[in-house]
């Protein structure tokens, strides 16, 4: 078809933006050169708007199509920001900054928009507008809810908003999606095990935190296993787990361990929530030591509305023989979530092959899935605001 011939032409043209981008890793909000490399190639395509700074330093841009007879905007959002991991991958266009890396494939979704815009400010084959949105501090930085909250929707009266995100595992060219819960809600906590420090050969004058916090872990399994309905999705992960003795012979007076509830129901999040604080405070009780609880809330469930979702798939299939519209949902969390909460619309994934998982210090982007990505927000924005 002529969109993915298009494409086709353009493929080494994207991927070297791509490779620019994943040799200058960003992290965070500190997305400054990559923001302004998005913004000189927006340029370059001729858009007819560019907003920089919205969320601190994420990008929206506006390209109008040969008509607008219904005042439609979609909207369309790649992340910028890359991980801080050493990689570990041995090409020739690795990062080139110690310690961060492009481990989640954020360049590839950056170049594979900036190359939908290219195509769509050529064109302009569409009755409405299409805003693109860069966004920074996806990982765990909450920059969609910061974008939303600098007023992005209302601002460039976004009336649906579209993203997409590589997935090692499914083949490159694949789509996968579901209507309502895609990605799960994810929060975090922190537990303090206060005690009464000790000689390890007195345990009995001491009140052991180490043993309490222990118990604390293998309880808090209990959450998921007789709290959470068997046919339901609920994660719960302790990954830190630390004392304040640094010697064999001596019992910690406190120990502090810190960890994540995954959750695909709201009513999970509130139940598990609930929950972890009640284990964690009676269990130390129990044991004459004291349990403090921070909670943090952190991302919300990315919930697809089941009419955006079609639409997404309708686009999909006209790329690409192999689309599967009711994929399992997956318990990694994700902040395109805030911009769903806002607008309607469809988070969906692109196979990016057999590669290394996500946040792998070996993970690569396979470059022969851009045409695909590049083209599916094409055939979105020419699809829901059709010429004539």
């Amino acid at each position: 078809m002529p969109v993915k011939n298009r494409f086709a032409e353009m493929h080494e043209e994207i991927t070297g933006w791509r490779r620019h981008l994943h040799a200058n890793p960003e992290l965070m909000y500190d997305v400054h050169e990559t923001a302004a490399f998005v913004v000189e190639r927006l340029k370059e395509f001729g858009v007819d708007e560019i907003t920089p700074g919205v969320g601190k330093t994420g990008v929206v841009a506006l390209i109008k199509g040969k008509s607008d007879t219904k005042g439609r905007v979609i909207g369309m959002r790649a992340d910028m920001d890359a991980l801080p991991i050493e990689e570990a991958t041995g090409l020739d266009y690795a990062s080139t900054v110690p310690g961060k890396m492009h481990a989640c494939g954020h360049d590839g979704h950056t170049s594979i928009l900036l190359g939908a815009a290219k195509y769509l400010a050529e064109t302009r084959n569409f009755d409405g507008t299409v805003a693109l949105i860069f966004q920074p501090a996806e990982e765990g930085g909450a920059g969609g809810l910061a974008m939303c909250q600098d007023g992005m929707m209302d601002r460039w009266n976004i009336q649906e908003v579209y993203g997409l995100h590589n997935a090692p595992g499914i083949p490159v060219g694949e789509f996968a999606m579901r209507p309502g819960a895609l990605l799960a809600a994810s929060d975090e906590f922190k537990i303090t095990v206060t005690g009464k420090g000790g000689h390890a050969a007195e345990p009995a004058l001491a009140i052991d935190t180490t043993l309490v916090a222990a118990q604390i872990v293998v309880t808090l399994q209990s959450v998921v296993a007789r709290n959470v309905d068997p046919l339901k999705r609920v994660v719960l992960t302790v990954g830190t787990f630390n004392t304040d003795s640094a010697a064999s012979n001596v019992i910690a007076h406190e120990v502090v361990m810190e960890g994540t509830v995954r959750t695909l129901d709201s009513e999970y999040r509130t139940i598990c929530e609930e929950r972890v604080k009640r284990v964690a405070m009676d269990t130390a009780s129990a044991f004459g030591a004291v349990a403090e609880v921070e909670w943090t809330p952190g991302y919300p469930v990315t919930f697809n509305t089941e009419a955006e979702t079609a639409y997404a798939a309708e686009a999909a299939r006209a790329v690409s023989a192999q689309v599967d519209d009711k994929a399992d949902p997956i318990m990694p969390s994700e902040d395109f979530a805030y911009m769903l909460e806002e607008r309607p619309g469809a988070y969906i994934f692109l196979g990016n092959g057999d590669t290394q998982m996500c946040h792998h210090p070996e993970y690569q982007f396979d470059d022969e899935a851009i045409p695909f990505g590049s083209a599916w927000f094409v055939e979105l924005a020419e699809r829901r605001m059709p010429l004539g």
